[in-house]
């Protein structure tokens, strides 16, 4: 049995994330593969309970070494639980986020270096990578509008642009620096346009 292909679809908040994964889990299984769709932080129970504390608008006095710690260490068990039995099986997984928004968001939003993530990324994952990377790339101002359009915001939805801004250069930056991975798509544009810029870009892909 080959093993199953791993899918990361990326973004700031608003970006539209939650809708295009969607779209992308009915693509695929159009083509008759089995997907696991799943999230991070989460996808787990344990994974779960520990994305209530990360989101948790009164978690005000966390410290960034206890947010990336508390992100590696749902997503170890998100790996041992789900993804990594999952693509044994030979399915495809989905998610919405992994490690490189770790480096975004603690690492470019938090100034944490990247070296520290990396050491944290090695001894969860392994040599375990993405093999595909959908970047929904999003002005700041525009994902903002959009995020607060959804009601009451989280920990990190009540960030300041600034901080939005540097993510969204930090996933650029990963965009530019392993472009076999990555995939940029114009989430700015109306949701047709934007969905079908990313069935091209998974019509090329799978090919």
């Amino acid at each position: 049995m080959n093993p199953g292909k791993f899918i990361t679809l990326e973004g700031i908040e608003g970006a539209g994330k939650s809708s295009h994964l969607a779209f992308i889990e009915s693509w695929l299984k159009s083509k008759g593969l089995i997907v696991v769709r799943t999230r991070e932080p989460g996808g787990t129970p344990l994974g779960e309970s520990i994305r209530q504390i990360l989101l948790d608008h009164r978690n005000t006095a966390m410290a960034s070494d206890t947010e990336l710690l508390l992100m590696f260490a749902a997503r170890a068990q998100h790996l041992a639980e789900l993804i990594k039995p999952a693509l044994a099986r030979g399915d495809w997984v989905l998610s919405d986020r992994f490690t490189d928004a770790t480096y975004a968001y603690q690492g470019s939003g938090r100034a944490i270096s990247s070296e520290r993530i990396g050491v944290l990324e090695n001894w969860v994952q392994g040599t375990l990578r993405p093999d595909l990377t959908i970047l929904l790339d999003v002005p700041v101002d525009v994902g903002l509008q959009r995020a607060a359009e959804r009601g009451e915001k989280d920990r990190f939805e009540r960030e300041q642009a600034e901080f939005f801004a540097r993510v969204r250069e930090g996933y650029l930056s990963l965009a530019r620096s392993t472009p076999g991975r990555y995939r940029v798509v114009d989430a700015s544009c109306p949701l047709a346009d934007v969905q079908d810029q990313i069935r091209i870009t998974l019509e090329a892909w799978c090919q």
